[in-house]
């Protein structure tokens, strides 16, 4: 394995209610490797975003974060004042949100958005930041024009690239897309996923690709999170993780993805997911598991190491 970028230790994100606290992300940790993709899947609900933006420290109220550590780099993202945590997005850190049309300013030229940014971090003329930015516009595979257009003279797949772009501006370490191929059609889908693969290798930067949909994990990440009801149910390889899922939950996912042939049976999942205002007693993938035991409703499992890089929360792997 190669040196770590992000370390997220026991992070607990929650949100107020008047009922008490919604545990959205619950104990969660996990290492990103320096220059890897690394997936988060799970269902919608899961805390997927609820934990990027946490690490990020974008949460707004009602979420708070209860306890917990992300050390990119060894500084701790959760402790930074607001003026070193708004020096590090940009230049260091960037996020893609699920929106293109609503990250984008809507009265503004896609190039001087991202000039914006490089003025804003760097000591770069205007017309250095101009020339940058439609560098990057034209590496992104867009037209020369569209640095000249506002957002919603572009399509949506052009959108989407634009928002990378002001995401790479300043050739940050560390990005995190959160569904960035939602409501995308399947062509444009799978130019933005080559997009991301090239940025990965040009930039030699490390990606968190946050998306319930599990052929996008299969089609371009290296390592994969599973999240369920704000807890991690299993981490590894993205190869070992669909030729052999380890948490029942995992199985059922990868099951779920159609085949090209259209001959395997996809199956399905039975119940709801727990509240998580009062998550069940022991593993709360209990009641909806089709091999749980006793011990499952009343003894949470732990995160354990059952191989080299592979972690699982299930009492099927215990000791």
């Amino acid at each position: 394995m190669t040196e770590g970028l992000l370390e997220v230790k026991d992070l607990r994100a929650y949100y107020k209610t008047p009922s008490g606290p919604v545990r959205a992300v619950d104990g969660v940790s996990f290492t990103l490797q320096r220059g890897e993709i690394f997936g988060i899947a799970g269902e919608s609900g899961c805390g997927k975003s609820t934990l990027t933006k946490a690490v990020l420290r974008l949460l707004k109220e009602p979420a708070y974060i209860d306890g917990g550590e992300a050390l990119f780099e060894g500084r701790d993202l959760l402790r930074l004042d607001e003026e070193a945590i708004r020096k590090l997005r940009g230049r260091e850190i960037s996020y893609i949100p699920q929106s293109s049309m609503n990250a984008l300013n809507p009265v503004m030229r896609v190039r001087n958005q991202m000039v914006d940014i490089i003025l804003a971090h760097g000591n770069s003329s205007k017309k250095m930041a101009k020339d940058r930015a439609s560098e990057l516009l034209a590496a992104l595979g867009l037209p020369q024009r569209s640095a000249r257009m506002y957002p919603h003279e572009l399509s949506g797949g052009m959108r989407q690239r634009a928002v990378i772009g002001v995401a790479i501006t300043l050739s940050p370490k560390l990005i995190v897309a959160d569904e960035p191929t939602t409501a995308l059609d399947v062509v444009t889908q799978r130019r933005i996923l080559r997009v991301l693969s090239e940025i990965k290798e040009r930039l030699g930067a490390s990606i968190v690709l946050i998306t319930h949909d599990m052929a996008v994990h299969a089609e371009i990440v290296d390592r994969l999170m599973v999240m369920y009801a704000g807890e991690v149910a299993e981490i590894g390889s993205v190869y070992d993780l669909f030729e052999n899922p380890l948490h029942p939950y995992t199985e059922v996912l990868v099951e779920a993805i159609p085949s090209i042939e259209g001959r395997r049976e996809i199956k399905g999942l039975s119940g709801r997911p727990p509240s998580l205002l009062k998550p069940p007693p022991g593993c709360r993938f209990h009641p909806r598991c089709p091999y749980a035991m006793e011990r499952c409703t009343v003894e949470a499992p732990t995160l354990r190491e059952t191989g080299p890089g592979r972690l699982v929360a299930c009492h099927l792997h215990g000791e």
